[in-house]
């Protein structure tokens, strides 16, 4: 039996939660935004509604409301999306156990086994439709096809724009439909790549999946491979449960209320990003070999920044060996002007137990202060116990313990 691959998608989440929880809002252009007085005011989501005035993702908030002066704008309710995202994919769960998460408003199904029981795709994507309709309000759109691939491109080009919110990819129509699409639109394919391979003469994806394998490959190794796969419509990864099962780095980055001038400043939030990168990977059971640090500077009309890695002597998961090795490389790169973002990673990892001992590190020590903290983390909540310079003006752990991923519960 071929595979049927689905990928559900939700129309402009943020933004259809919030109207599905208040009908007042139904006709009117409504507006998910960050905070602009702490310099978070980028549009999350904009309802059909607001799109018609050409407010877009990403866009300051600023722009959106002089395109769309009527516009509602609500600040994000970062927990309450995340829960009606879990009710959602219980939801797909009733069609099929294979539900992947993609992210927080995209999921993939594989429903070859449930066609006896719930009928054809077709039949199948509407009954998800209603269903989630009438539980959330919300309303999701669905793109179907062989592979993952192939279901992702039918969501995002056609399925969003057509009258039923549902399209079928495969290889009987993939030529007339998505070969015709700009290469821009291809899954995988960000504006850096777009660039290349426009200046190669690729404009569409028909012209991708007609172009020279070994050429591609011989550009960009096993990357110009999977272009040319993608293109023709070829992707053999399965819908799996375990995708965010086996973790390759753990990080933290935050975009700053103000700018940061000065060493003493920028020094308390590397150690806030520090210790919250060394509690995450703890608390996932992880030692990491790799520091890296990226700092974004304050000027938007010339790009400034850096970003840098150092191998460390041993895996570790405590925030000082990390503070003390991203301090190292700030030290060295940084060009003494204003920062606007910061963020740290800590990869290469390994599990945290079994670890070598050394006899110059006090590891136990480290490890009986870390379990300390957590359990008080545990127990108290994030703001229990601080380290002193995150009561300066400079501190931003109280402010960040409010949020989840950047923004307000």
């Amino acid at each position: 039996m071929k595979r049927v691959i689905f990928l559900v998608d939700m129309q402009t989440f943020y933004a259809s939660v919030e109207k599905a929880e208040n009908p007042k809002l139904k006709d009117k252009p409504v507006i998910v935004s960050g905070d602009p007085e702490r310099r978070s005011g980028i549009i999350l989501a904009a309802c059909p509604i607001a799109k018609k005035y050409g407010v877009k993702t990403a866009e300051a908030l600023w722009e959106a409301k002089n395109k769309c002066p009527e516009a509602v704008v609500i600040r994000p309710r970062m927990q309450r999306y995340i829960d009606v995202s879990c009710q959602i994919t219980e939801i797909l769960e009733h069609y099929t156990n294979l539900v992947e998460v993609f992210s927080i408003d995209e999921q993939f199904l594989d429903i070859t086994g449930s066609q006896k029981l719930f009928g054809d795709p077709f039949t199948i994507a509407k009954k998800i439709q209603q269903e989630v309709m009438e539980v959330t309000g919300i309303y999701a759109r669905v793109g179907i096809g062989p592979n993952k691939v192939l279901a992702k491109i039918a969501c995002d080009a056609f399925a969003k724009k057509n009258r039923t919110g549902i399209f079928q990819l495969d290889k009987s129509n993939m030529k007339e439909t998505m070969w015709e699409l700009p290469i821009g639109k291809m899954f995988g394919i960000g504006s850096r790549m777009r660039h290349h391979l426009q200046r190669m003469g690729i404009r569409k994806i028909g012209q991708l999946a007609n172009f020279s394998v070994d050429a591609l490959t011989k550009r960009w190794g096993i990357n110009g491979q999977v272009l040319w796969q993608t293109a023709n419509g070829i992707d053999y990864a399965p819908v799996t449960t375990k995708t965010h099962d086996g973790q390759k780095a753990v990080g933290h980055r935050m975009t700053l209320p103000r700018d940061y001038e000065t060493f003493d400043e920028i020094k308390v939030i590397l150690l806030e990003l520090s210790e919250e990168v060394a509690r995450r990977a703890r608390a996932d059971g992880y030692r990491g070999n790799t520091v890296s640090i990226s700092v974004g500077g304050a000027d938007f009309s010339f790009k400034t920044g850096f970003h840098r890695q150092i191998k460390l002597a041993s895996p570790t998961n405590f925030g000082m060996d990390i503070f003390r090795s991203a301090l190292h490389l700030f030290r060295m790169h940084w060009d003494r002007q204003p920062i606007r973002s910061s963020g740290i990673t800590l990869s290469q990892l390994q599990p945290a137990d079994p670890y070598q001992l050394s006899l110059f590190d006090l590891s136990l020590k480290k490890e009986r202060l870390s379990q300390a903290m957590d359990d008080i983390y545990t127990k108290y909540g994030p703001t229990a116990i601080v380290r002193a310079s995150s009561l300066t003006n400079a501190g931003q752990v109280f402010s960040r313990a409010e949020k989840i991923g950047g923004h307000y519960k």
